[in-house]
């Protein structure tokens, strides 16, 4: 649990030094159902998973929106599967509605593997997609709120591979 705090801190402190280098574009959280089998197959794990990212400003235009990187992590704090990912994120924002999707590589804290065990699910390899999907509200002009689901899996490359999937909801702050 001491370990994830801090990897929580490490990844959240530079936010305000790189927001005014501008590096940063967004801070992003919120509060997910774990585990809950959207895609994924069964629900091995319960309760909530924290969300926290930080969206950098370097980024490309691609069809009306634009992709940039995500550094984040979905953290729960009772011990079930946590993990840290790096995306590449496209956004389309209109003047109300934004919708985001993604994908890039994360690494998962679950102790099990090959075998699934009463609370903990196996997940096949250490090294799983991470695939968000967000759709929101810009409120201000700096603040926003969503609907954030991620999906993570081993996409067929071992087995097992059931994913797992969390869903909530996500306040985020832009610099």
């Amino acid at each position: 649990m001491i370990r994830r705090l801090l990897l929580v801190l490490v990844l959240l402190l530079p936010a305000p030094a790189f927001a005014q280098s501008s590096w940063l574009y967004e801070l992003r959280g919120g509060v997910l159902a774990h585990d809950v089998p959207i895609v994924a197959a069964g629900r091995w794990e319960s309760g909530v998973s924290l969300n926290a990212e930080l969206a950098f400003s370097p980024s490309l235009p691609l069809f009306g929106g634009a992709i940039r990187p995500v550094l984040g992590g979905s953290f729960t704090p009772n011990l079930q599967t946590s993990w840290a990912y790096l995306d590449l994120r496209w956004e389309w924002a209109g003047p109300l509605f934004f919708f985001a999707i993604g994908v890039g590589p994360s690494i998962h804290t679950g102790d099990e593997l090959y075998y699934s065990s009463p609370g903990h699910k196996a997940l096949g390899s250490r090294v799983l997609f991470h695939i968000p999907l967000e759709i929101g509200v810009q409120v201000t002009p700096n603040n926003r709120v969503a609907l954030y689901y991620e999906h993570a899996s081993n996409g067929f490359t071992a087995y097992p591979n059931p994913g797992l999937d969390n869903i909530g909801l996500r306040l985020a702050h832009r610099f």
